[in-house]
């Protein structure tokens, strides 16, 4: 039987619950001012402050969280109250939610708040959010979220009212130019019949700024067809902006919405509306990844947890180490069913890694506080995550006793994980050049992994370890980074020519300092067979020379930020 509470303790939940609340609003509040802030910096081009807000809004959530679970503990003893008086505050919390346009995000900051203060040790719905509280039926906010474009106009007027209502206070460089482009894109796209079918032209109200770009994201409705509608829009250094591109191919949108791009800044009160609209377009796309993508990382590591949960319930499959060559520093496995891999820093590491526990989780933080630029996946950290120890294969356990003991937690039915990371799963590269057998593919892949390695060092942060195995390579042929234990920045290495000498030795000789590398040697160890080595360096051959890198370094010490284009060059519009 559940105890009655005493009107005290009913009084004091209710004050903790509008304390959590309170806090929670202020969390957003700034989050919303540092995203509204986007669509200045875009038409000042101040890109390095562009970087810092990026940075500043992924702190925020840590820093009211912080302030939220100090003022619970001011209110109250908390390790005094039992679970009743929980299950109150969830109930009380629940209640105050009522019509709240982010109730979703304020449900997943209530969890961060009883995990902070129980240490993540409780993870039960009946003191926590562990499944939602209600159910959120799209459409419902659909009007505050969308703008609707009268399609009995022709093209031309149609993209005039856009941009009559999407403004910018910035100068096109060419806006005859860029609407015809536009025009001519669409007329491409669709047939004639097409045309006079659409139906609407919807488009979500804020823009979705990301680095110098920003998309007007949309859709073209016709009776047996919905496409995507997305215009991207550029700038470089100069004081005006261009349409770099119209894309209505999913694939193309999928790709803008990456898992190893930066968070976008879009000005929403309703996010959920925002999210189900996205979800729409890009029917592939776990729900989860679109809310980090808007930047609610946080929220993102919710719903992936109920998805995980879910996905559990409706397989049968068991965990197993994942694919590849295994790792020095990370023991990683996987659900061969489900999409994601689980990263643990093992207890020890080899002679030739000269780090730490704590230098591995700093070189993960740094790349989430990076711009990713689409090369880089994210990855997201996670305390004592639960495990049915029924579904993890004997192997497994077996390898995670051996590898990383002190992270593991078993109880009857659990294998608890202390700290860890999970990822998005992808081919490993070396495991898929053994496999592929087209040359025009092998030659490709090898391509992506030399443009990977430059636009990582182009952002500022040098890879460290090559090896090709420490990539991945997506569906779309993307090649991706993933090992980030050696990462650091470009100023942090100092990048030398190796001795010119008859001598054979005279390499044998060289007094080799700790942040010295020798570009010259990369061929001999980022791919193995002779012929990759000479394809990449056919391809790539300015990464295997010091002044390739010196380049870079003198970039990024002038604070040059670069931009890389996530779709095609085909795709982008000719400014002459």
């Amino acid at each position: 039987m559940q105890s009655t509470m005493s009107v005290q303790e009913t009084s004091l939940a209710k004050k903790a619950a509008y304390l959590v609340l309170s806090h929670f609003d202020k969390s957003y509040r700034w989050f919303t001012r540092i995203t509204r802030g986007a669509q200045q910096r875009f038409e000042k081009g101040d890109w390095k402050e562009t970087q810092q807000a990026s940075r500043e809004r992924i702190t925020i959530y840590e820093q009211s969280l912080s302030d939220a679970v100090a003022e619970i503990y001011h209110l109250t003893s908390v390790h005094k109250k039992d679970d009743g008086f929980w299950r109150e505050l969830k109930k009380v919390f629940a209640m105050q939610l009522e019509g709240h346009p982010q109730f979703e995000l304020a449900e997943t900051f209530f969890n961060s708040v009883i995990g902070r203060i129980f240490k993540h040790r409780k993870i039960d719905n009946d003191m926590m959010f562990v499944q939602p509280s209600r159910c959120y039926l799209p459409g419902q906010d659909r009007h505050k979220v969308i703008n609707s474009f009268d399609t009995t106009t022709t093209v031309r007027e149609m993209y005039e009212s856009i941009f009559s209502l999407y403004r910018y206070n910035i100068p096109f460089e060419d806006y005859e130019r860029d609407l015809k482009n536009l025009e001519d894109a669409l007329r491409a796209r669709l047939t004639a019949a097409q045309l006079a079918s659409v139906q609407a032209v919807e488009i979500l109200k804020p823009t979705f700024f990301r680095g110098k770009a920003a998309y007007l994201i949309g859709r073209i409705c016709m009776p047996d067809e919905t496409l995507p509608f997305v215009i991207a829009m550029r700038r470089y250094n100069e004081p005006n902006m261009f349409v770099d591109a119209l894309l209505t191919d999913r694939k193309d949108l999928s790709v803008i919405f990456g898992f190893a791009r930066s968070y976008f800044m879009a000005d929403t009160q309703n996010p959920a509306e925002v999210a189900a609209f996205l979800q729409e377009l890009l029917p592939n796309k776990k729900h989860f990844e679109l809310y980090m993508a808007m930047g609610h990382y946080k929220h993102g590591k919710t719903v992936f947890y109920r998805n995980f949960l879910a996905h559990l319930d409706t397989s049968d499959d068991q965990f197993e180490a994942a694919p590849g060559i295994r790792g020095l520093v990370m023991m990683v496995f996987h659900l061969p069913s489900y999409g994601v891999v689980f990263k643990i820093i093992k207890d020890e590491f080899p002679e030739s890694k000269k780090i730490t526990r704590d230098h591995v989780k700093e070189c993960y933080k740094l790349v989430k506080m990076s711009d990713r630029i689409g090369r880089m996946a994210d990855t997201h950290e996670y305390v004592n995550f639960r495990f049915p120890l029924d579904r993890l294969s004997p192997e497994l356990i077996e390898e995670l006793q051996a590898t990383c003991a002190s992270s593991l937690e078993f109880t009857e039915t659990e294998l608890v994980i202390k700290h860890m990371y999970i990822e998005r799963k992808m081919t490993p590269l070396n495991l898929y050049l053994q496999q592929e057998t087209d040359e025009e593919k092998i030659t490709n892949a090898l391509d992506e992994l030399g443009m990977c390695i430059k636009q990582i060092a182009m952002a500022n942060i040098f890879p460290g370890d090559m090896l090709h195995k420490n990539f991945g390579i997506t569906r779309h042929g993307r090649v991706i980074f993933y090992d980030y234990d050696e990462i650091c920045l470009m100023n942090e290495r100092h990048f030398r020519a190796l001795p010119k000498s008859d001598d054979p030795y005279a390499i044998d000789t060289l007094s080799v300092g700790p942040t010295d590398v020798f570009p010259e040697q990369f061929e001999h160890f980022i791919v193995g067979k002779r012929k990759l080595k000479d394809i990449l360096k056919s391809l790539h051959g300015d990464l295997m020379t010091p002044e390739y890198w010196h380049n870079v370094q003198l970039k990024c010490q002038r604070g040059d930020v670069q931009h890389f284009t996530p779709y095609g060059e085909s795709k982008r519009f000719k400014r002459s």
